[in-house]
């Protein structure tokens, strides 16, 4: 299953042009028909297809400092929300919980994802481990970036349910107008 959940992921990234757009709770219909999605949304579609091969699947809620997305908007910081949310989807394979970083095995390759340049976090995952509990590499540790962990939940609906999305829905909704077309640029 976890190989499968890999070829899964190339697809997608093959597939889905990555964007930068703020609606986390954009149905995964919507994302798959534009042909465009946020790393949230291009995650969505991965686990929408893991629950459709029978592949349980569950969100882990953490709380991001929005200094992490800095590098990434150079020019719009002071439009970065000072903490973002951010669901961390985990798959049920080989009879354990496998995060998404996992599935490509979590390796520490290089100085890890810094969020700076094109690659985003949903491609991130196949190259190096996105390690937000800083248990792999100090190369790779992302931890000092987490806020706060909200804990699991059966999936991202609940999340965003429960907390929210990072933005308020108005201005979700005029930042995502202008910034869900432009795609993800080093």
């Amino acid at each position: 299953m976890r190989e499968w959940v890999r070829e899964a992921h190339r697809l997608i990234g093959d597939r889905i042009r990555p964007v930068y757009a703020m609606n986390d709770e954009q149905p995964v219909s919507v994302t798959v028909r534009r042909g465009r999605g946020s790393c949230s949304q291009r995650m969505a579609v991965l686990e929408a297809v893991a629950r459709a091969r029978g592949i349980a699947t569950r969100v882990r809620g953490r709380v991001i400092d929005g200094a992490f997305w800095y590098a990434r908007f150079p020019g719009l910081r002071a439009l970065v929300p000072d903490e973002v949310v951010l669901a961390w989807p985990e798959f049920r394979v080989e009879g354990r919980w496998v995060a998404v970083s996992e599935i490509y095995d979590g390796l520490c390759v290089g100085s890890g994802f810094d969020n700076a340049g094109a690659e985003t976090l949903f491609d991130a995952v196949a190259r190096t481990a996105v390690d937000w509990d800083g248990t792999v590499a100090p190369t790779c540790d992302l931890s000092a970036r987490v806020v706060a962990d909200l804990g699991y939940f059966g999936t991202r609906d609940e999340l965003f349910r429960e907390y929210g999305q990072t933005l308020r829905p108005g201005v979700r909704w005029v930042v995502d107008l202008m910034m869900s077309r432009r795609g993800v640029r080093g």
